[in-house]
Order: structure tokens, then C-alpha cells, then sequence
């Protein structure tokens, strides 16, 4: 009897093996040389044999829905709700039932059977989410869109994340290869660990998408572990679950199970030293800041007319009956709240209400010579970022319905401060309240804004103070080359007036009783054009100008006497109806403690005569100095850029064997190959970053780090103790030795050298050139570094060309597959700068 089980069980495990594992079923346990009493026992024996097997099959596919659910709930920290935490669970669910299910198909014919699965998944997912966030179009035209904007919308978007089309494509994708692959390699070739892998990679992945901008996930991170030690501590069926000594003689069979628990324990004295060695230095990066991915990828950006709208109020002047939006508006407020007003001084007891301004752009930063927005946009959902109000304030909500007509730009208009827009695909910028639309405003789009408009308690401006410190340092920042009578102008207001609003108030009532508003005044709002405004000759000019003159020159003086202020650009509303370019106008504002940015009014009335600035104040007059800009007229609609997005079409590869690879190969290679167009995409925006932001001094210290981190990609590092000369002299030491590369892994130039001369005359007037330029960029450094603000952008011009063909040159003498890596290693975007 011994010897007939002992054949039967050996017939039973060929059996399983052949079949890829199906006869297992069939057979007895796959503990060791049991099945031929499993056969030969009662019915009720192999009952509880069958429900063995299945809870012994259970515990790996668990584990790896587990922590492709663990990754989801990682990453969805930074979405807004829990829907894409489902998702990615679903997608997890999903994948490892499809090759559970298919697990009797051969290996080559799963992969295509998971992709359909997934193709349908994840159209559903996308019309979920596109219904859900309101968003406008077909299945098909959604598809395409977040394809090919998938990830630069997901490193841009605002946190928390609306769980849109665009945001929640490349998770779910991901999602369904990790558990495909994971599925495939653990449970039909029985290497369960070597199945972890796309799990951990996409948890990993998680990990850092979320960055700085969620607490640490310890909680996860550790029942990620403790579901893979689940999987691990029960082997899974078929032949991974077999007794590899089964059939075997008893002496052979002692013998291979001696060496199987030697190699364990070796395994896990492996396991356990590594956890030591690694063990500390894992848990000091606990509390170090991760690095954001964000910071790789550029923002979306605006035009010109779009960072400083200020200068557009002449031009709407002048065409005041150009139809700009369509406003319905409707208003609430909890009780109690008193409706906010137009910009204007402290209403007094009685007075009525009036619509309410819609604010096209906020206005914080000030060189001297321009106003400018300076705002990082952030993709953003419907739902955008709480602030908290003002502590002494009332909030009343304010839902619009615009339709945009003749406005042109990427300003997105709203009554501040908004809290949801729906109808249309905004990027926000919280810290000035900022709205745009980075495809550019159409005509005929129409869109719905709800917003949280504040009322301050005007009873307590009187009293109120003005904070300061780094946080308001950008709203009291006041730039070098202030013109002399501005400073006597704002000293002689704030002399008699200490309290803030007091000195505010001054401002205000000085400007509105001494200038003349006029609409055919030209642009212009730097420090000479602010100076002849104020105290220019009227019959000259002077003393007349736009909102655009009297907000800026308000803001102005009032950071001369310590408030921080700012100037914003908007609309009036007369009610339900149309805007008109009529409407437009400025007005400055001032932030107090406890009752937040409080807007201030120093046009003149329209029935009063303006005092003249003589009788008040007497500088030297001035000439009256260029435009700032050629007068504006009604500027044209700007057709947005279209935005591309890294992509390409996903391919999968072969397995190499059917056994260990199957199916997973081909989602590995689409793992892999997602992860080299995320490296290209970010290199590339550092470059660009480097090389086209910012002012001429950022530019050229910018082409300098393109230099070094070349010398580094090519093996040659430069030591921080180095000087700019020497490095200059390092990289064109470097150049002969690249040349000689060149000309050993190429052929030579097919027309020969050059009979005139030894050599390659031409190649080496083109590397003495670049040595010259090369010295030339040390020494543009050097002017960057010890003398700031003196560079042109013709020298960063030159500089940055420079870079471009110093690196171009050193790439092109490395053999070819270190020039095809060239671009996707991530050295650059982690080394310090």
C-alpha cells in the first residue's frame, strides 16, 4: 500500500504540473504523499479537503488587492473625497479576478483578456467622474483629453484633487497593470514575492506623487507589510503549494527538505540584516520632508495682458460700449449679515446696498515700474481650497451665472472669494484669489460661480490694526527709485494721521479731492508716470488720469506710510445684465487684522470740481514722461496653445517564458515605459525652467547648472571648492577627451581632412570658440553673483546657448546607449542646486 500511494501521488503531481496546477484539484492536499488516502477516504474527508485548498488559494490574491487598495488610499490623501480610493479598489478587485478566473487559459492569452477588462473599467470610471465633476462632451472626446493631459494635470492640479477624467486615467491604468502582473507572476508562476513588486512600485509611486502635501503614511505602510507577510505565511496552491520532496524516497525526501530549510533560514537572516542596516537609516527620513514632483512641472502660465490687466483699463475707456460679459446674479446670507458695497470709505448708518464688483485680477506685486498679478496657478476641480474668513467679518454667498462675450485672456471673472465653479476648467491661485481658464476665454462660454463674498465689521476699522512681518512682506514692499515728492506726499498724510485706517482714509480723501478722472488718459503706472500724475502741470496733463492712476498711485503711497496694500482690477454690475468695457475699473485695497482686505475708493465724485495739488502741496514739476505702453486698444481674442502631454501609444512585450513572465511582462513594460516618459517630461521642464524663467541673472545661473549637471552625466563632476574659472577650465579639459570618444566609436568625416591644414581646422575653430564662450559664461556668473541686477537679456541670451551647445557637444561623444539615457536620468532633478 505504501508503494501504490507513493505512485499515486507522483502520477497526481506530474498530473498538476502539466496542466499548469488545474490537477491539483482533482488529487489529494498538496501536503506531502497524502492523496491516495484523500482518494480512498470518505466523502466528508474530501469535503474538507477542497475547502483547504480554497482557503489556502485565498490569501494571495487578497494580498495583492490589498496593497494595490493600500496605494489607492495613499494617493487618494490628496484627492477631494474618497471616490478615487474606489476606484483604484475596483481597478485592484478587477485585475486579480480576471487572471484568477483565466488561470486554466494559457499564459500569452491573459494579458489581452485583462486589457479589455480594463479598457472597460476604466471607460466607465472616466463617464462616472465626468458626469460627477459636470464636465461637457462625449465619452470619446473625455478619453482623448485625459490621455493626453493625464499627468502634467495631475502634477498641476490643485490639492486637494477633484477626482476628474484627467486626474484619476493614470492611477487607474496603473492600478490594473500592478495587478495584473502582481496576479500572474504569484499566483500562476508561485513566485509570490517576486509578485509584490508591482504592488510595491505602485505604492511607491503613490508615496511620492503625494510628497509633502499629506502626513506621513506610517499607518499604511505598515499594514501594507503586514498584508504581504499574510500572503507570504501561506504558500498558494498549485505547484508552488506542492511539498517539492513529495514522492520522493524517504531518505531523498529528508534530505531535500533539510537543504529547503537552510535556504529559508539563510533567507531570512538576510531579511532580518538588511531591516537592521536599513532599519535606521528609514526611520530618520520619517520626519524629513519629501520632495514635491510638483515643483518639476511647470504651472500653467498667462500673457502678458493677463499678468498685468491694469494697463487694459485705458483701452475699455476708450471703447466704454464694447459688451465684455452676461451676469445673472443671485444673493443670500446667513442672518444678520449686511451686503457688501462697491470699493468706497466706511458707508454710514442707512446706507444701501449696491451691487457687488466682480474682481477680474488681483494685483500684489510692484517693481517700480509695473503691477503685476505674480500668482503660481494650480489646475483645480469645482471645488476649490477653503480660507478661513475674517475673524470680524460676515460672509454672504454669491452665486453668478457669466457668459463671456468680447473678453479675451485666460482671467477667469468672479466675485471673491470663489469657492466652486462649474461649466468650465479653471486653474486657481489661493493666495490672490485668482481665476483662469488656461484654454483661453471663448465667446459664448458660460460658466457659474459661487463665492463667499466677506463684509468687514466697519465699526471696528477705526481702531483696527495692520499686520506685519514675512507674511505680508510682498503687500509692503516698496521698490527702489521712489521719486522724492511721493515720499514728502506720503509723509505729510501720515504725519497728522497715526491710526491705519486714519492714514488710509487720508490717502483716499486726498486723491478724490485733487485729481480729475478722465478716460483718454494714457497708460501708465511706473514711478515717473505715478510722479507726473500727481504732480505734473494740469495744463501739461497732469493731475487727470484713469482708475488705473488713482488705485496704483493709492497703493503706492499707502506702502509709503506702512499699509499693506494692493491694487485689483474688476467690473462694476448694475444687476442682472449685461458688462460692458465701460464698467472696468480698479480700485487699491488694505488688509487689517481681524477684518481681512477692506477696499477704499479715491476716484473723485462726479459732481465735484477737483482742488488743485498747489494749494495742498508744492513739488517741482516734472515733464511729463513717456507711456508706459503704446495706448491700448481692443485687443483681439489670443487663441490658447494647445497643451501636449507625454504619451505614446502602450505597447506589451512577449514573455520570455510562459511560466514566470505570462501576461505580466507586457504591464511591466508599460509600467516601465510610463515611469522614463515621466523622467523625460520632467527633465525637460527643469530645463526650460532653467533656461527661459525668470530674469537674466536666473537665466545665466541656470545655463551654469546646465553645465555642471552635464560634467556629472558624463562622469566628469565638478567639486563644490572649485571656482567659476576652474570649472570653466574643467568642462574644456573635458571637450579634447570627449572629441577623442568621438573619433574612436565613429567613423571619420567620409571627405577626409582637410588638405589646407592638419587636422580639422573646422572642428577645432568650433571647439576654440566654445572654450571662449565657456570662460565667457564663468565670468557671466561671476557678474551675476557680486553685482545682481546689472545682466541684459542679451547676455543670458548668449548664456544660455552657450549651455545648449556645450551640453549638445558633450552628450554627442558618449557611446549610444549613454546618449539614449542621457535624458531620462533623474540624477539632475534630486541633486542639489
Amino acid at each position: 500500500m505504501g508503494r501504490g500511494a507513493q505512485v499515486v501521488t507522483v502520477a497526481d503531481g506530474q498530473a498538476g504540473r502539466s496542466t499548469g496546477g488545474a490537477a491539483t484539484d482533482a488529487a489529494g492536499p498538496s501536503g506531502g504523499g497524502g492523496g491516495a488516502d484523500d482518494a480512498a477516504g470518505p466523502a466528508g474527508g474530501g469535503g474538507v479537503a477542497r475547502v483547504t485548498r480554497a482557503l489556502r488559494a485565498v490569501p494571495v490574491p487578497l494580498a495583492l488587492i490589498a496593497m494595490i487598495g493600500l496605494a489607492g488610499a495613499v494617493l487618494g490623501r490628496v484627492y477631494a473625497g474618497p471616490l478615487l480610493t474606489w476606484l483604484v479598489l475596483g481597478a485592484a478587485i478587477g485585475s486579480v479576478l480576471v487572471s484568477v478566473a483565466a488561470r486554466r487559459l494559457p499564459s500569452w492569452l491573459v494579458a489581452p483578456v485583462s486589457v479589455l477588462a480594463m479598457a472597460g473599467w476604466t471607460a466607465w470610471s472616466l463617464r462616472l467622474t465626468a458626469t460627477r465633476a459636470e464636465l461637457p462632451g462625449g465619452l470619446a472626446e473625455v478619453t482623448a483629453d485625459a490621455a493626453a493631459n493625464g499627468i502634467p494635470r495631475l502634477l498641476t492640479a490643485m490639492i486637494p484633487v477633484e477626482p476628474t477624467p484627467d486626474t484619476v486615467l493614470v492611477p487607474l491604468v496603473a492600478a490594473w497593470l500592478a495587478g495584473l502582473a502582481g496576479a500572474e507572476v504569484a499566483m500562476r508562476a508561485g513566485r509570490v514575492l517576486l509578485g509584490y513588486l508591482p504592488p510595491v512600485l505602485l505604492y511607491a509611486a503613490a508615496l511620492y506623487v503625494v510628497g509633502p502635501n499629506a502626513d506621513p503614511a506610517i499607518g499604511p505602510t505598515l499594514a501594507l507589510v503586514a498584508v504581504a507577510v499574510l500572503g507570504l505565511a501561506v504558500p498558494p496552491r498549485g505547484a508552488a503549494g506542492a511539498d517539492a520532496a513529495a514522492g520522493l524516497a524517504p531518505a531523498v525526501r529528508a534530505a531535500v527538505r533539510a537543504r529547503l530549510a537552510a535556504a529559508s533560514a539563510a533567507g531570512l537572516a538576510v531579511v532580518v540584516g538588511l531591516v537592521a542596516l536599513l532599519g535606521p537609516l528609514l526611520a530618520g527620513q520619517v520626519d524629513g520632508r519629501p520632495v514635491d514632483p510638483r515643483r518639476y512641472v511647470e504651472p500653467p502660465q498667462v500673457e502678458t495682458l493677463d499678468e498685468n490687466p491694469l494697463i487694459r483699463i485705458s483701452g475699455w475707456a476708450l471703447n466704454p460700449g464694447q459688451q465684455l460679459l452676461d451676469v445673472r446674479t443671485q444673493r443670500s446670507g446667513p442672518p444678520g449679515s449686511v451686503p457688501a458695497e462697491e470699493p468706497g470709505p466706511t458707508p454710514g448708518p442707512g446706507a444701501a446696498a449696491r451691487p457687488v464688483p466682480i474682481r477680474l485680477a488681483v494685483l500684489s506685486d510692484y517693481d517700480g515700474v509695473t503691477w503685476r498679478v505674480g500668482a503660481t496657478y494650480r489646475n483645480a476641480g469645482r471645488i476649490l481650497p477653503v480660507t478661513a474668513p475674517a475673524a470680524d467679518s460676515t460672509v454672504e454667498t454669491v452665486r453668478q451665472e457669466i457668459t463671456v462675450a468680447g473678453l479675451s485672456g485666460r482671467l477667469l471673472p468672479a466675485v471673491a472669494t470663489p469657492r466652486q465653479v462649474t461649466g468650465a476648467r479653471v486653474a486657481y491661485d489661493p493666495t490672490t484669489g485668482t481665476l483662469i481658464r488656461p484654454e483661453g476665454l471663448t465667446p459664448g462660454l458660460r460658466y457659474g460661480v459661487t463665492s463667499a463674498l466677506e463684509t468687514p465689521d466697519f465699526n471696528l476699522l477705526a481702531t483696527a490694526d495692520v499686520p506685519a512681518g514675512e507674511e505680508v512682506a510682498r503687500v509692503l514692499r516698496v521698490a527702489d527709485g521712489v521719486p522724492e515728492p511721493l515720499r514728502r506726499l506720503a509723509a505729510q498724510l501720515a504725519e497728522s494721521n497715526g491710526a491705519p485706517y486714519a492714514r488710509a482714509a487720508a490717502v483716499e480723501q486726498f486723491l478724490a479731492e485733487h485729481y480729475r478722472l478722465v478716460a483718454d488718459a494714457p497708460s501708465g503706472h511706473a514711478y515717473p508716470n505715478l510722479n507726473f500724475f500727481l504732480f505734473g502741470p494740469r495744463n501739461a496733463g497732469g493731475q487727470r488720469g484713469t482708475s488705473e492712476q488713482f488705485a496704483a498711485a493709492f497703493a503706492v503711497l499707502g506702502r509709503l506710510t506702512g499699509l499693506p496694500t494692493r491694487v485689483v482690477v474688476g467690473f462694476r454690475a448694475a444687476g442682472d445684465g449685461p458688462v460692458r468695457a465701460g464698467d472696468a475699473y480698479a480700485w487699491p485695497e488694505v488688509l487689517f487684522e481681524g477684518l481681512g482686505w477692506v477696499p477704499f475708493d479715491p476716484l473723485p465724485r462726479p459732481d465735484e470740481e477737483p482742488r488743485p495739488v498747489e494749494e495742498d502741496f508744492r513739488p517741482t514739476p516734472e515733464e511729463p514722461p513717456p507711456s508706459e505702453v503704446p495706448e491700448p486698444t481692443v485687443e483681439p481674442t489670443v487663441s490658447p496653445e494647445p497643451v501636449v502631454a507625454p504619451g505614446g501609444p502602450a505597447g506589451s512585450g512577449g514573455p520570455s517564458t510562459a511560466l514566470l513572465v505570462g501576461g505580466g511582462t507586457g504591464g511591466m513594460l508599460l509600467l516601465v515605459a510610463a515611469a522614463l516618459l515621466a523622467l523625460l517630461t520632467m527633465r525637460r521642464a527643469l530645463t526650460r525652467a532653467r533656461l527661459e524663467r525668470g530674469d537674466p541673472g536666473q537665466r545665466i545661473a541656470g545655463a551654469w547648472r546646465e553645465v555642471t549637471d552635464a560634467l556629472r552625466l558624463a562622469g566628469h563632476p565638478v567639486g563644490g571648492d572649485l571656482s567659476a574659472s576652474e570649472v570653466a577650465a574643467h568642462a574644456r579639459a573635458v571637450l579634447p577627451v570627449a572629441d577623442a570618444r568621438t573619433e574612436t566609436g565613429t567613423p571619420a568625416d567620409p571627405a577626409g581632412p582637410d588638405p589646407a591644414g592638419p587636422g580639422r581646422p573646422d572642428s577645432e575653430a568650433g571647439e576654440a570658440d566654445l572654450d571662449a564662450r565657456l570662460v565667457g559664461l564663468a565670468g557671466l556668473l561671476n557678474q551675476v553673483a557680486f553685482a545682481p541686477g546689472t545682466a541684459t537679456a542679451e547676455q543670458a541670451a548668449v548664456a544660455v546657448t552657450t549651455a545648449g551647445d556645450y551640453v549638445a557637444r558633450l552628450r554627442a561623444a558618449r557611446p549610444w546607449w549613454r546618449r539614449v539615457l542621457w535624458a531620462v536620468r533623474p540624477g539632475p532633478l534630486r541633486w542639489p542646486r
